[in-house]
């Protein structure tokens, strides 16, 4: 299986949705390389990293289960590293 590493960033609106942003990590855990949240209490938003190593259907899996909870946006960047395991 070709795994790629991508960063994804998330920024968060509306913290009604962050119960279920976080199951949906928990999910995923497997692929998690590192994360890092920061809350940004000046504009009430808080601000997620991702950093995974994962196939790219599972990347892009986690993105669109991720960008479809109310109030979150995010975006993902695939580096060029693969890897054969």
């Amino acid at each position: 299986m070709e795994t790629r590493v991508a960063v994804m960033s998330i920024i968060v609106e509306n913290s009604d949705t962050v119960e279920k942003l976080n199951s949906i990590l928990h999910d995923y855990g497997e692929y998690i390389i590192g994360r890092m949240g920061i809350p940004y209490r000046k504009r009430g938003i808080n601000i997620i990293s991702i950093a995974l190593d994962a196939p790219q259907n599972t990347i892009a899996a986690l993105s669109g289960k991720i960008g479809s909870l109310t109030g979150i946006s995010v975006k993902t960047a695939y580096s060029g590293v693969t890897c054969h395991e």
